[in-house]
């Protein structure tokens, strides 16, 4: 009784994926998909029925089913694991049922010796040889994942060569070991450190040194912990994500003093803050003769003493300056500043964060410059107005709409030139109101004078952006060899995953960078999309492959159909679909290709490393009604809503509805691995390593921590940073981890367990003993769910005994 109740169940379960892959595969089909479904769901349904009657041949069917799935697996993913389980997976744990001798003896027995016995016989070796190819292919994922780095992939343009050493970083004088001075170590922000104690060969005796725990108040919006600290003199400086500003002693994590910046929460929806700056003030004795600066969530500039954290008194008011003057009226939450200043010749240059896709008119994406002594303004570059440098006038304005730049800037001292990069205007994936000053600036790196604001030269990687592709990393200045001898270079990451390499004086492409033609069908009405947009084809891309029907992926069969279901309904050329009234498939999505970790440089083994992701976004423009009808309106003044994917675009013809493109389970409709970490070599342009970054400890289904180290490379959001001593640390992905890597051949060498996700960029220095400490904050991402906390985790080698 027992045996049938079990059978007829599996009978159920099997009738029930059938019945939901013959509906899902007569949609496919109908969109001209892939057949398989729709007979895979007609044979299990049959089998089902089969079964529920106690009959072999349901079984003898399910093994047919079963052989047909595998050759079908294989002729479509080959032999990749992560694209080969969903497809395999289910359905074998649910034939391992017929394997079982309980299962079998809840047949009908036959009435004599026939070919229903020998069926019966024949089964359990049809789904042993099964069974064997499936182990197969699991034992040589095996030894992939426990071997070598993986081989380059084939979307990137990829070669193998051996580092060989280039001149220098973007400075003459590289920063020692035992500082770490801006927030990518030098104004250029290479993130490379001269400290070289830890090597490959001594990198596994790594342990905590010392842990700091900073504080995680009840906020009203997501609270992040993302910061990277400068070391100076013999203290770590850094900011909290609601700006509270910490120095701790650098040998031993104690606090020396904090600063609490008692930020107005109203209407802020994310709290963060990436880092701080240092300068002294030349000549200056006494009292804030050296100073740290930090920038606010609700719009403030301060300046406090480095010795002791108290606020400047000839800085602004009282230590003070509002970064609101000249904006007019703004909405509290919709302008801050989430990067760290930029320090150039004695001046204070930011640019400022603005709420993406509520509505045009937003504030606007003005850049500053400050006294660092006094705080007041020494220029504005406001691209509505380029030769006007001041405040404007009372009763005006800076110009409302304009790209912002909220990503960490970097400097030239030398050439007196400040590296801007800049986002789309505002509102984000609809630009026919857009000015011509705006698609001029907007996606970009824009070079200008640090004495005056004026623009040297500008260099567009997105034209008249409507994908969101905001220029998120921090330009990294480098000294190039080349044919023509070594050239002043600045290396530019982008969310499309193309990085630039361009001439820093002039901004002319040092790498070739191609106009290729982009696809042009489904654009909203009144849109006027670029022909062309630019690719860098001296530099691999990390993009990705374009996707197609068959690389959509999920856990199960079933939500595999439905991404492949989603993926036939809307519209996909290739990268740079545009936006329209009918969903497309954006690929990358806005979270990249790269971010705001950006790159890191070793200029020792000619080594560019980066950090990049691969997630789509699925996405589409709501008419003006149908938004309305939706209630997508602007965030308003009081409103505890925290912005998300779906956004009113007032003041445009079109709302928008941005999703990530995910299974019904929360994983993404594309096959892992999302997070990649990659060596570059510079002067030749080709790939060296690459790896899937992470596992799948801290992520999984439906929010879950599946608790397993499956390196299926989870997204990632922070940096890496390289040594003198030939290695890369990063930590970044969404498991909480902290890892050490060969630069040379990217081979993994150390790992660390964080207590919190390590989504920030870490940071190196030698202390007055020599003992090299590595630092990083773990603190974790809300957006990313990751797991969250308030620490930060020094670690060194074992002291020496006496």
């Amino acid at each position: 009784m027992m045996v049938t109740m079990l059978q007829r169940v599996h009978a159920l379960l099997l009738a029930a994926i059938g019945l939901a892959m013959l509906i899902g595969g007569a949609k496919l089909l109908r969109l001209g998909g892939s057949a398989y479904y729709l007979v895979i769901g007609l044979l299990l349904v049959a089998s089902a029925v089969l079964l529920w009657r106690r009959r072999r041949s349901g079984a003898l069917l399910y093994g047919a089913i079963l052989f047909i799935t595998l050759a079908w697996a294989i002729r479509e993913a080959g032999f990749d694991a992560w694209a080969l389980a969903p497809r395999l997976g289910l359905l074998f744990v649910l034939g391992a049922w017929l394997l079982l001798p309980i299962a079998r003896r809840g047949f009908m027995p036959p009435t004599q010796s026939s070919s229903r016995a020998r069926g019966l016989r024949i089964l359990p070796r049809s789904l042993r040889l099964i069974g064997a190819a499936v182990l197969a292919i699991l034992i040589g994922w095996g030894l992939r994942i426990a071997g070598p780095a993986a081989p380059a992939d084939p979307a990137y343009q990829a070669g193998v060569r051996a580092p060989q050493g280039i001149t220098g970083t973007a400075t003459s004088a590289r920063p020692g070991a035992d500082s770490w001075a801006s927030y990518g170590n030098d104004p250029g922000g290479s993130r490379f450190s001269a400290a070289a104690q830890i090597t490959p060969a001594n990198v596994g005796r790594l342990e905590v040194a010392w842990t700091y725990r900073a504080g995680a108040p009840s906020l009203p919006g997501y609270l992040n912990f993302e910061a990277t600290p400068l070391k100076v003199g013999h203290s770590l400086y850094l900011c909290t994500g609601y700006n509270d500003v910490i120095a701790l002693d650098a040998d031993s994590g104690r606090e020396i003093w904090r600063y609490r910046a008692h930020v107005d929460t109203t209407d802020v929806t994310a709290f963060t803050c990436r880092g701080v700056a240092y300068y002294r003030i030349p000549g200056a004795t006494g009292t804030c003769a050296a100073r740290i600066y930090t920038n606010t969530v609700d719009a403030r500039l301060i300046a406090l003493d480095a010795g002791d954290g108290h606020p400047c008194e000839d800085f602004g008011t009282h230590g003070i300056v509002s970064l609101l003057a000249g904006m007019g009226e703004v909405t509290r939450g919709y302008y801050l500043v989430t990067s760290a200043p930029t320090v150039v010749r004695g001046r204070i240059v930011l640019g400022g964060w603005v709420t993406d896709g509520q509505f045009w008119g937003e504030p606007s994406g003005v850049i500053r410059a400050f006294d660092a002594q006094t705080g007041a303004l020494s220029w504005a570059f406001d691209m509505g107005r380029p030769d006007r440098h001041t405040e404007p006038p009372p009763g005006e304005t800076y110009t409302k709409a304009t790209p912002n730049s909220w990503a960490p800037m970097s400097v030239d001292e030398a050439l007196g030139l400040v590296y801007a990069p800049t986002g789309n205007a505002t509102p984000d994936y609809y630009g026919a109101q857009r000015r011509s000053f705006d698609d001029r600036y907007s996606s970009s790196v824009v070079a200008l004078d640090a004495g005056t604001g004026d623009v040297r030269w500008s260099f567009q990687t997105t034209h008249h952006d409507v994908w969101d592709y905001d220029v998120a990393s921090q330009p990294t200045l480098v000294d190039l060899p080349t044919a023509q001898g070594v050239r002043k270079a600045l290396v530019q990451p982008t969310k499309r995953g193309e990085i630039f390499v361009l001439d820093r004086i002039t901004g002319e492409p040092i790498k070739p960078v191609e106009e290729r033609a982009v696809p042009q069908r489904g654009a909203a009405a009144g849109e006027r999309l670029s022909k062309t947009q630019p690719f860098s084809v001296g530099m691999p891309s990390f993009r990705g492959p374009d996707l197609t029907e068959r690389s959509m992926w999920g856990l199960t069969p079933l939500d595999q159909l439905w991404c492949r279901i989603r993926f036939r309904e809307a519209r996909y050329e290739g990268t740079l679909t545009p936006p329209g009234l009918q969903w497309a498939v954006f690929y990358p999505g806005s979270v990249g290709g790269h971010n705001w970790g950006s790159v890191s440089v070793d200029p020792d083994r000619h080594m560019m490393v980066a950090t990049s992701n691969r997630i789509a976004n699925y996405v589409r423009l709501l008419t003006r009604q149908d938004a309305d009808a939706r209630g997508l309106k602007p965030r308003r003044p009081g409103s505890s809503e925290v912005v998300g994917a779906a956004a009113a675009q007032e003041g445009t013809p079109f709302g928008v509805d941005v999703r990530p493109f995910l299974s019904p389970l929360g994983v993404p409709c594309q096959p892992p691995p999302y997070g990649m970490l990659s060596g570059v070599d510079l002067e030749t342009g080709q790939l060296v390593w690459h790896h899937a970054l992470g596992t799948a400890q801290d992520s999984g289904p439906l929010g879950m921590r599946l608790g397993l180290k499956l390196p299926f490379g989870p997204p990632n959001a922070g940096g890496a940073i390289t040594t003198a001593g030939g290695l890369t640390f990063v930590s970044a992905s969404l498991d909480a981890y902290l890892r050490a890597f060969d630069t040379a051949s990217g081979k993994r060498l150390w790992e660390a367990r964080l207590p919190a996700g390590g989504q920030a960029t870490p940071m190196t220095y030698t202390t007055d003993s020599g003992r090299q400490m590595v630092v990083i904050v773990a603190g974790g991402m809300a957006a990313f769910n990751t797991l969250t906390g308030d620490y930060v985790v020094a670690f060194a080698l074992p002291k020496e005994r006496p």
